[in-house]
């Protein structure tokens, strides 16, 4: 999921030319904003009221972000998109895919499809950033239930954002539950081609091979796992199925 360091990394494009004052003080925000962002948060917040515009909106959503506040993030990254409108300002697509991302993040994913929709019919995304919308947009897709809609918007989002792991996570962990079993051992090994380091990887990667009945290769994913990241989610779900095999012979 794209939360908080994507988030800063798609806020902090620089402009060419010379040093706009705006841009400054939205760098000065991201810069706060990783230390203290409640302090930031009182920044953007005046900087709003004195009419920063979308600027000052955007980085109001960073700090609740960072926050973890994620409601209130996503009406900030609104707001942000409508004033980027309003401006005739080109980042209006980013807004509008941030806003998405926070309200996956709230779970509201009914919300996050009407965001990303707005997102990718603006047409200012492309390449990467355009195929992380596409990616949250299957996402939102999946989670309403509109899973066959979801499954075109993944294979979408894997021709913009084909570098991302969690593209090829997604895909194959959908695959395994559309039951499409060689499409989801394709793709869970093209997540683990770009991140064997990850749990998360590494605990669907098992999950594929057991649905597979490929024993030894689920034992070796789910350890990998709970070896990678014992205390995470994906760690302990990982020891968890390991479980099943206690009391077998050595």
């Amino acid at each position: 999921m794209m939360l908080l360091p994507l988030l800063l990394a798609a806020a902090a494009t620089p402009k060419a030319g010379p040093a706009d004052p705006a841009e400054a003080r939205l760098h000065h925000c991201l810069a706060r904003l990783r230390s203290d962002p409640a302090a930031a948060f009182a920044d953007a917040d005046g900087w709003r009221q004195e009419g920063g515009g979308h600027l000052a909106q955007q980085c109001a959503g960073l700090a609740h972000a960072a926050q973890q506040q994620w409601p209130l993030a996503a009406a900030d990254f609104e707001h942000a998109a409508q004033d980027a409108r309003t401006a005739r300002d080109n980042r209006v697509g980013g807004y509008w895919a941030q806003a998405g991302n926070a309200w996956l993040a709230a779970g509201e994913p009914v919300k996050a499809r009407a965001a990303l929709d707005a997102a990718i019919s603006a047409g200012t995304l492309t390449g990467l950033q355009l195929g992380e919308a596409q990616l949250d947009a299957a996402r939102a897709l999946v989670a309403t239930g509109d899973v066959a809609a979801g499954r075109a918007a993944l294979d979408r989002a894997l021709a913009s954002a084909g570098a991302d792991p969690l593209a090829w996570l997604l895909s194959a962990t959908l695959a395994r539950r559309m039951g499409d079993l060689p499409r989801a051992t394709h793709d869970i090994a093209e997540a683990l081609k770009r991140s064997p380091d990850d749990a998360s990887v590494q605990l669907e990667a098992g999950n594929i091979a057991a649905l597979g009945h490929d024993e030894a290769g689920a034992r070796r994913a789910w350890a990998a796992a709970a070896r990678l990241a014992p205390d995470s989610d994906a760690g302990r779900a990982a020891a968890v199925a390991l479980r099943q095999f206690d009391g077998e012979a050595k």
